[in-house]
């Protein structure tokens, strides 16, 4: 049977003789359905009409859809010695792009924000023998196509490795989360943050929404948890959800002069304690 792929958001679904009813990624109101309804593509369909390409992001491999697709996220191969950490997900999986992951050492996990970009993490997990799939458990409600490998962690942070770590934010979803790699930037650390703090597009600062699409700004009592979730970690640089969208350097004076600046927005001018 079919393998449906939602052609808004880039969720997968599980085979079925016909499609889903509806996509509740779609259907929240952080993301919205396509202005012409709701429509899907088999994945024959999708590897057709796109194709999957890779190139280096500021020191990290990426992957993502060519030409763009969906919320068009790009994935990061994030390397360590026993293989590489998969941060966010595209929609689709083809045998060229995971003979390009098996060439940089494979996969070893998968890690992802925020449902948004869950994409095709259950085929990416099964092209590389089923390595684990960390989602935040407060967002489980939001997997589409459930698969044994996917580990729903709970609580604040959860270690990958001795350099890899996974913080919950909360902010954009109730399980949003950010992925800190203590030995990127030649050792002064990276964070990597998909849309749960916006790189925005001076690649000099960052903004906070609960729904970019719609326009929903996060309050002040959010942002300030996302920054005090980050605040005792070092990083010298920020990874977005796009291609180039990274601040390069001084990237944690750059979320702080942010946070500030949100909130005073905000608040009228009013000052950030």
């Amino acid at each position: 049977m079919p393998q449906w792929t939602c052609e808004q958001c880039g969720a997968q679904f599980p085979e079925s003789a016909e499609p889903p009813p509806a996509c509740p990624v779609c259907e929240d109101e952080r993301q919205y359905v396509n202005w012409k309804g709701q429509t899907w593509l088999t994945r024959e369909e999708l590897a057709k009409r796109y194709k999957l390409v890779w190139r280096d992001d500021l020191g990290i491999p990426g992957i993502s859809m060519q030409p763009g697709f969906a919320i068009g996220q790009r994935a990061l191969l994030v390397p360590e010695a026993d293989g590489c950490v998969m941060w966010d997900c595209v929609p689709l999986a083809t045998r060229e792009a995971i003979d390009y992951v098996r060439s940089l050492g494979g996969l070893k996990a998968i890690a992802v924000s925020h449902p948004h970009y869950y994409g095709a993490v259950a085929d990416w997990s099964e092209a590389f023998g089923g390595v684990p799939v960390y989602l935040h458990g407060d967002d489980r409600a939001f997997v589409t196509r459930p698969h044994p490998a996917i580990v729903p962690w709970t609580g604040d942070s959860h270690r990958l490795s001795d350099d890899i770590l996974l913080v919950r934010t909360g902010g954009h979803f109730a399980g949003g989360t950010v992925m800190h790699w203590r030995a990127g930037a030649e050792g002064r650390g990276v964070l990597l943050t998909g849309d749960v703090a916006m790189v925005t597009m001076d690649r000099r600062s960052l903004s906070f929404m609960y729904s970019f699409p719609n326009y929903i700004p996060l309050n002040a009592p959010a942002v300030l948890r996302i920054w005090a979730a980050v605040e005792p970690l070092a990083f010298e640089r920020i990874y977005g959800a796009w291609w180039g969208r990274n601040i390069a350097d001084n990237a944690k004076a750059a979320f702080e002069m942010s946070v500030r600046r949100y909130i005073a927005a905000i608040s009228e001018g009013e000052s950030v304690r």
